[in-house]
């Protein structure tokens, strides 16, 4: 098992070190039917994003960055390795759980609509997703009437072999990156920062980079994820630096583990997350406790 970090210790993971750390103010959702913007600045809402959203003011995000359920439709069964032995794995919550097509559909299109009324006329979204559902949710983008600017294709260095070897081993992931209205100007894009990340020298819809692991990946007591779908550091620098500035504000409505506000606030960005799960907000809670700054070279 790895090495624990103390409180007040900083993660670095590479990256320059942070001189202080400052704990996140978490608010618990309750009855009350309306948020300013001055009391959700920069904390976790714990609660349902569907709800949470609506309790919200409209058009005051700059960015949103949405991580939502992949609902992998997986064989209830236990997958090992066959070489050693061990247990892969998967994501097996609750969460990416759903009954049908049709209802995650509903979800996808209940969690936009909801989002897209929160953001300022020339915000833009990141929506991140597999083969599974990244497909079904482009076409629930549209119908809202988002307007894709471009897909980015993060290929992964270290992908989960494919065990069976029946198909190919899915090394990819899709980000659609979004514009909330067809003819909204003057939206957020950092070309320099794009020439950068992309391969190349144009600023191309490809990046390469790893699965966050080692003493990135966020674990409890007994060595086990916290999160099962925890996104790299790197994966957010680079969201954040190329399509929104310094002071902007960001939303992620199915925070997880934390990840966007963290790099957010490294970035010297503001930031709105939303999350259902207790456990979750707990070890964002811990996560916040260990500073860190971020070096803006890929």
């Amino acid at each position: 098992m790895e090495k624990k970090q103390k409180q007040g210790e900083t993660q670095t993971w590479g990256f320059a070190q942070a001189e202080e750390n400052e704990p996140i103010k978490v608010i618990i959702d309750d009855k009350r039917e309306f948020y300013t913007k001055e009391e959700v600045l920069n904390t976790i809402i714990q609660g349902d994003a569907l709800r949470v959203l609506k309790k919200l003011p409209e058009s005051i995000f700059d960015m949103v960055f949405m991580d939502p359920p992949y609902f992998l439709q997986l064989p209830k069964k236990e997958l090992r390795r066959w070489t050693v032995g061990t247990v892969v794995e998967g994501v097996d919550e609750d969460w990416d759980k759903f009954s049908s097509f049709e209802e995650y559909d509903r979800f996808i299109y209940s969690l936009l609509s909801e989002v897209r009324r929160v953001m300022k006329p020339n915000a833009t979204i990141w929506i991140i997703g597999t083969y599974h559902s990244i497909f079904r949710i482009g076409r629930i983008v549209q119908d809202l009437g988002f307007w894709i600017l471009n897909d980015v294709i993060w290929v992964k260095t270290n992908p989960m072999p494919n065990w069976l070897g029946v198909r190919f081993t899915n090394a990819t992931e899709t980000l659609i990156w979004a514009v909330r209205e067809k003819n909204a100007k003057k939206y957020v894009f950092n070309r320099d920062f794009a020439k950068e990340f992309g391969i190349g020298k144009v600023g191309a819809n490809v990046w390469v980079l790893p699965l966050c692991g080692g003493r990135e990946r966020i674990r409890d007591e007994e060595g086990k994820k916290v999160h099962s779908t925890q996104k790299p550091v790197e994966l957010l620098k680079r969201i954040i630096l190329t399509s929104t500035n310094e002071g902007s504000l960001i939303l992620d409505p199915v925070a997880g583990i934390g990840t966007t506000g963290y790099v957010a606030r490294a970035l010297n960005r503001d930031f709105v997350m939303i999350e259902i799960n207790p456990k979750y907000v707990e070890w964002i809670k811990k996560r916040f406790e260990i500073p860190l700054k971020i070096d803006e070279k890929s």
